[in-house]
């Protein structure tokens, strides 16, 4: 399966109904474009599997380096299409993007998803992935002493 990158604001914009089934918080599409695009700024790059000429299978993600993981690829947002699930199409794009990332001098990809998401624990378990450990955030519009 071919791995298309979307890169223009028309490209960006066929991608929003798909984005919008991972975060729906997403209300808008040209405030989608228009963010998809900040974050292109900072590497973000969006690739996808499509079928008959629409996004199936999109990944959101960047080229980084620090001090844990060395050289590595970090998917931000991986999203299958509600009707082409359990068809391999989720695994078929991580393959794809493990091989671009091996060719850009990575040597491992690494994503976080929610505790609460045993169904993604199961499938990225699956498809050779391992936890590593809890992802911690804290809110900045939270009061300095909470």
């Amino acid at each position: 399966m071919k791995i298309v990158h979307y890169q223009t604001p028309t490209e960006l914009a066929c991608c929003y109904a798909l984005m919008r089934e991972l975060r729906f918080k997403l209300k808008d599409e040209a405030a989608f474009v228009a963010q998809a695009q900040r974050q292109q700024l900072q590497g973000y790059q969006l690739a996808d599997i499509e079928q008959d000429g629409q996004p199936v299978a999109l990944a959101g993600y960047r080229l980084l380096e620090n001090f844990i993981h060395g050289r590595f690829c970090y998917i931000d947002d991986l999203v299958t299409c509600t009707n082409t699930r359990s068809q391999g199409l989720g695994a078929a794009l991580l393959h794809g993007l493990a091989q671009h990332a091996r060719e850009q001098g990575c040597g491992r990809i690494v994503l976080d998803t929610a505790l609460s998401n045993q169904r993604a624990q199961q499938f990225y378990q699956r498809v050779g992935y391992h936890a590593l450990g809890l992802h911690f955030y804290r809110d900045l519009a939270e009061g300095e002493n909470s």
